[in-house]
């Protein structure tokens, strides 16, 4: 058990339940009346987004969540098996765990899975990862990178928008958080 005052941006708290992670946090002392925290939590599971106050000096319950580095294998039916680099121990992670994580993982890339007490609840992947375009609609004479933007598949199946020049097979570094074309990749 923790208090309010102890609450940071991070930090996972049990409530009624379930797990919610602080996504932001400040402490309030108005003039008049007593001090509160007002806090913006995500619930890990589902993702949900909400607004919560709490008094100061409130006991909150702190979950123990774990995170650590996995290697991405291969998917086993409906089940993405990663390998922990630590211990080579191989664990399933659910597809609804993975959620739209799966869109930019290749296998061997490593990623950060946090669990609670042995159950994984969500796969962290790097800020940006570099993956190979597959289709897209060829590019014509005069494109150039502010004239607009094309859809291109990804070699993972993801669909993106890239600019107009880009071509089938070439290399691009995307953003993991919001699927947006963050440059081209020369090897």
């Amino acid at each position: 058990m923790a208090t309010s005052n102890d609450i940071k941006n991070g930090t996972v708290l049990r409530i009624d339940g379930q797990l919610w992670s602080i996504i932001e946090f400040q402490h309030v002392k108005p003039g008049k009346g007593g001090a509160f925290v007002r806090t913006k939590m995500k619930n890990v599971l589902s993702g949900k987004v909400v607004d919560k106050t709490f008094n100061a000096g409130t006991k909150v319950e702190t979950a123990n969540v774990d995170r650590r580095d996995f290697q991405y294998l291969y998917m086993d039916g409906e089940d993405f098996v990663f390998m922990d680099t630590g211990t080579y121990d191989q664990i399933n992670v659910p597809a609804a765990t993975v959620g739209d994580a799966k869109d930019y993982m290749l296998e061997g890339m490593n990623i950060m899975i946090a669990s609670n007490e042995g159950q994984p609840l969500y796969v962290e992947l790097p800020p940006s990862v570099v993956l190979e375009i597959t289709y897209t609609e060829p590019g014509l004479q005069g494109d150039r990178s502010t004239g607009g933007t094309k859809a291109a598949t990804l070699e993972t199946g993801a669909e993106i928008q890239v600019p107009l020049f880009l071509e089938q097979g070439t290399r691009v570094k995307v953003d993991t958080r919001d699927g947006s074309y963050l440059g081209r990749v020369n090897d």
